[in-house]
């Protein structure tokens, strides 16, 4: 595998399907950074060297042909060629056509990366005409990088429909007119990838509605809230906490492109304000680091994000789409899969959801016994590659008994048979449980048992809680275990379970807090003046150690401190055992975030007919 697949690693290596995210931050805002984020990003740079050895399944000699292809397309305003692999099936001609599935790459991927070309090979052996290309900015393909925007990346990918059309062929001649056609220049065809290969896909069908079925997987909905989270309901223009170590992280597998792909095509240089990103992207970058947001910064960034974030543009697209989504994934957690699930379920189009085990904080090189491996080809034996098996089987054979599934499944890793650890559901969960928080640091299932109270914490000029290294596992280092340090953060603690409570889907917490401090600066002009703080939900064992669900936490800026606020926590699914309590922690700050300029000390106050909520969504075991 090339170096660059770097978004694909998980905690303890490489992944095995092909994944990935696009973020960027300009070299003068990049040499605004600590030097400890600079450190971070350099020491990721260089696990990126080091080979991963993945391994494609065994093929039978004949099974198909690959052919390397060059595409010259007009993406936005700019002219590049696109490097391509075609993957044959044998058998396949014009008068014996297939349907096609189109992949790329993850971000710092190419076609030939071991996870993009596993995409290509697994498909032609099971009798799909494959055609695996390296991205935008990626690998060979030339133009700047451009967070899958559906007017670039999006029309970039409509031109190789073209060709699995027939109304165009290859820089060499090549034509395809082996592809099933729905009508002349229709090819049957569909899309499958992770993470930057997911989002493509949605704006590929946002711009050709020629595009018949989508598997997106671990891929975001909203850039905004995957990059910069606020979690306080309804405070969708307020920015929230930088999610910085992820993010430089990535900047610099796109700024060091020249590193991993020698004499780049001149189309992938930025010479106006950055290397190889769009400028507007190393715009939004420069002000998430600048720790600023100002009105009119803040209104910029927020627009360009969701310009290229499927948020934007989901009401166009029509392709049937199969979510999946990681559990483990704290760069583009479950919320991300929901909100997009619910749009397009909304609008009408044909819409179901996994959420599986593994995302890009876990799981990706050794994925739970019976989770797909698409590097192992273990489409037929994984619940989630059968799943996958069966939506092409029903939108690109045109297989109408096929029964593409439920509405939703999600895996249960508390279950040790992995036959049965996928539940299944025709609807998000809805069942919901109230606990409530007392002014005594108890967490109660009853109004009545609230006590009065107030308890207050502050924060220090340095983060004084640790959820993750974002990147830890990614550069082959230890994460510790999550903490808070005493009086900079506040907790409420349930009784021991009397039986097992299984939590599945975002929990919601209702807040008030008291900050004279953020009170007087939250109106300054700037958002960052606002409140800072970050709610989780631990698992505390009988023992007293306590686990942070996949190390999830929930990001919020206040958007005022004198009202409540719900904050809605990022998805879980988790299973509380009997005997275990839950905890519920506001905390001042987190090490993988920007926080508060400034100190801002918390207070909570607690009474029975006033006090905080949190909202659990359970389901059966």
């Amino acid at each position: 595998m090339t170096a660059g697949q770097y978004l694909l690693v998980g905690k303890s290596g490489c992944p095995q399907v092909v994944l990935s995210v696009e973020v960027s931050v300009p070299r003068r805002a990049h040499r605004r950074l600590r030097r400890s984020r600079a450190a971070c990003a350099l020491a990721l740079g260089a696990a990126l060297t080091v080979p991963l050895g993945l391994t494609a399944p065994a093929t039978a000699a004949g099974q198909y042909t690959v052919t390397p292809l060059k595409f010259t397309v007009r993406a936005g305003e700019r002219t590049c060629t696109i490097d391509a692999d075609l993957y044959r099936p044998a058998g396949v001609d014009e008068t014996r056509p297939a349907p096609a599935v189109l992949a790329t790459n993850g971000f710092g991927g190419s076609k030939s990366d071991g996870q993009t070309d596993a995409i290509g090979r697994a498909f032609a052996q099971r009798g799909y005409v494959s055609l695996a290309y390296s991205g935008l900015g990626f690998g060979r393909s030339g133009c700047l990088i451009s967070l899958d925007d559906p007017g670039i990346d999006g029309a970039a990918a409509s031109q190789l429909i073209d060709f699995l059309g027939g109304k165009r062929a290859a820089d060499d001649g090549t034509t395809a007119d082996f592809v099933t056609l729905d009508r002349a220049g229709d090819p049957r065809v569909g899309m499958i990838g992770g993470s930057y290969g997911g989002a493509v896909q949605l704006a590929t069908a946002a711009v050709d509605h020629r595009v018949d079925a989508l598997v997106p997987m671990i891929t975001w909905n909203d850039l905004a809230y995957s990059l910069d989270p606020n979690n306080a309901v309804g405070a969708a223009d307020v920015p929230g906490a930088f999610k910085w170590q992820w993010t430089n992280g990535f900047y610099l597998i796109g700024e060091g492109q020249p590193l991993l792909a020698p004499s780049l095509d001149p189309s992938r240089i930025n010479t106006i304000d950055c290397l190889h990103f769009v400028s507007r992207a190393c715009e939004t970058v420069r002000t998430l680091n600048s720790g600023r947001y100002p009105a009119d910064r803040t209104a910029d960034l927020l627009d360009y994000a969701r310009s290229v974030s499927p948020v934007s543009y989901l009401n166009r697209v029509e392709a049937p789409t199969l979510l999946v989504q990681g559990q483990a994934d704290t760069l583009f957690n479950l919320n991300e899969a929901t909100a997009t699930y619910k749009a397009l379920r909304a609008q009408g189009t044909p819409t179901k959801m996994i959420w599986q085990s593994w995302g890009h904080s876990g799981g990706l090189t050794d994925p739970a016994s019976g989770e797909l491996n698409l590097a192992q080809g273990n489409l037929e034996s994984a619940y989630v590659g059968k799943r996958i098996l069966a939506w092409f089987d029903r939108y690109l054979h045109k297989k109408q008994a096929v029964d593409t599934g439920p509405a939703f499944a999600y895996r249960r890793d508390w279950i040790t048979d992995p036959q049965a650890a996928y539940a299944t559901a025709d609807r998000l969960p809805a069942a919901a449980r109230d606990l409530y928080l007392s002014g005594d640091g108890k967490l109660v299932d009853n109004r009545s048992k609230v006590a009065r109270g107030s308890r207050t914490y502050t924060n220090w000029p340095v983060p004084t809680s640790h959820s993750e290294s974002s990147l830890a596992g990614i550069i082959g280092l230890p994460d510790p275990a999550p903490y808070d340090t005493k009086g900079t953060y506040l907790g409420w603690t349930s009784a021991p379970l009397e039986s097992a409570l299984d939590v599945v889907g975002a929990p919601r917490a209702t807040l008030k807090v008291v900050s004279p401090k953020a009170e007087r600066t939250q109106d300054s002009g700037d958002a960052a003046d606002k409140l800072v703080l970050f709610a989780k939900l631990y698992d505390v064992a009988p023992d007293g150690r306590q686990t942070l669900v996949h190390r999830l936490v929930a990001p919020v800026r206040v958007p005022d401190v004198t009202k409540p606020f719900t904050v809605t926590l990022p998805g879980i699914v988790h299973r509380y055992e009997e005997g275990h309590r839950l905890r519920f922690v506001i905390a001042a700050s987190d090490g993988a975030y920007l926080g508060n300029r400034g100190i801002k000390p918390v207070t909570v106050v607690s009474a029975p007919g006033d006090t905080g909520v949190l909202r659990l969504p359970v389901a059966g075991g």
